[in-house]
């Protein structure tokens, strides 16, 4: 597809860190970006924070490693407990990657503090430009073009341009103009997160990212830096679909919910809860001509193993790629049926598959599997081979490999 010099400009659709990654990488290319979102700044409310060895390795390309280590914690390890028994099943220690990878850890850095270090690189870009309080509502297309419908402040404008990659968001304005189905489901449990600065590691044994087990209520418990010394420890928990909402976040729910699972002398200050929605969906295609799909536009899953942000940075860096080719080096455009080919098939195989066993391991209610998988957990962590294959998959460097295998065959660029 010809594009005219006055079209050579890259449209974003979401402010988010997928969208301001996707930006930074084709600012730095020599492509002209445009990048709006609906919100009027960088949103400081606590989610995604764990960032794997997979992700790191495409981050540093863009400098941005130091800077996530210093604003967040370093996390070389991760446990298994069972409640119940209140025991240690298994622990984990990325250092078995040290010949896999630069970055054998994961950094705990949250979300907006991620978002904030683009945006401060992004402002020394001239051909990037960054748009708060401005939401995409229509798209078209054409051969040579994308146009996007955008609202700011009750007033409308049109902006035009070679391509429009969808960044918003699992409720994708983007995805729903192009007509792309989400294939997947929804749980019926919502998953409720309350952050505390109660000391888990001190009062329980824990470390930074811990997963445990219990047939009624399990619960993810990870620690982030937070805006102080102490850091703050965010808990996740599994909730009856047919609570109210003032049941499962009131003060006494929140408090009888924690020391069921922690019992203290004390209440816990809560610094923050939220309650949301979780499903496990993925778009048909991330190409629609010449709109392309990534983060959560195109797939959104559970948070259990921390990957779906660390699958839309991956996205960012995949679709930048080929885009600054096809933009600036003339290369075929067939290259975007690759990314969507490549994200696409990792994220089915890998995120979607991964992310739904590691909820079925925690919930788990039949005492045979339970230990089975519990003994399974052990023996892989205690053999330094299996460990070592097992953290290949969960610090998603074996879902990159795959990515780069992958070809578009007898009709390949």
């Amino acid at each position: 597809m010809a594009v005219g010099a006055q079209e050579k400009i890259v449209l974003i659709a979401g402010g988010g860190p997928v969208g301001l990654f996707s930006a930074l990488l084709l600012g730095r290319s020599g492509v002209r970006v445009r990048v709006f979102d609906n919100n009027a700044e960088i949103q400081e409310d606590p989610r995604a924070a764990t960032t794997h060895p997979a992700t790191l390795e495409v981050l540093a390309e863009a400098g941005m490693v130091d800077d996530m280590t210093k604003a967040g914690l370093v996390a070389p390890i991760f446990q298994f407990w069972d409640r119940p028994s209140n025991k240690l099943i298994a622990q984990f220690d990325h250092a078995l990657l040290k010949s896999d990878t630069d970055f054998p850890y994961v950094v705990q850095c949250e979300q907006f503090k991620t978002s904030r270090l683009l945006l401060d690189r992004l402002r020394a870009l001239p051909n990037v430009e960054v748009y708060f309080s401005h939401t995409v509502t229509d798209v078209s297309q054409d051969t040579n073009s994308v146009t996007v419908e955008v609202e700011s402040h009750g007033t409308k404008s049109r902006h035009r341009g070679s391509y429009l990659i969808g960044a918003d968001g699992g409720r994708s304005v983007v995805r729903k103009q192009c007509g792309v189905d989400f294939e997947g489901f929804t749980y019926p449990e919502r998953f409720l997160v309350l952050t505390t600065p109660f000391d888990f590691e001190k009062s329980r044994g824990f470390c930074t990212r811990t997963y445990i087990a219990d047939p009624d209520e399990w619960c993810n418990c990870f620690k982030v830096a937070g805006d102080g010394s102490t850091g703050l420890w965010r808990t996740v928990f599994p909730t009856d679909p047919d609570s109210s909402i003032e049941s499962i976040m009131g003060e006494s729910a929140v408090q009888a919910r924690l020391q069921k699972f922690f019992p203290t002398d004390t209440a816990y200050e809560v610094t923050h809860r939220n309650l949301y929605t979780t499903h496990q969906r993925v778009a048909s295609t991330f190409r629609v001509g010449r709109v392309l799909l990534a983060g959560d536009s195109a797939h959104v899953n559970n948070s259990i193993g921390g990957m779906g942000l660390n699958g839309g940075l991956q996205d960012a860096a995949n679709l930048a790629d080929k885009l600054a080719h096809v933009i600036v080096n003339g290369a075929s455009d067939g290259l975007l049926d690759l990314y969507s080919k490549q994200r696409r098939t990792v994220c089915i195989e890998f995120v979607q598959a991964q992310s739904i066993a590691n909820k079925k391991r925690l919930e788990t209610r039949d005492e045979a599997t339970r230990a089975k998988n519990f003994a399974e957990l052990s023996e892989t962590a205690a053999d330094p081979a299996k460990a070592r294959e097992f953290l290949l998959g969960s610090s998603m460097i074996s879902m990159q490999r795959r990515a780069q295998s992958i070809t578009l065959g007898h009709d390949g660029v």
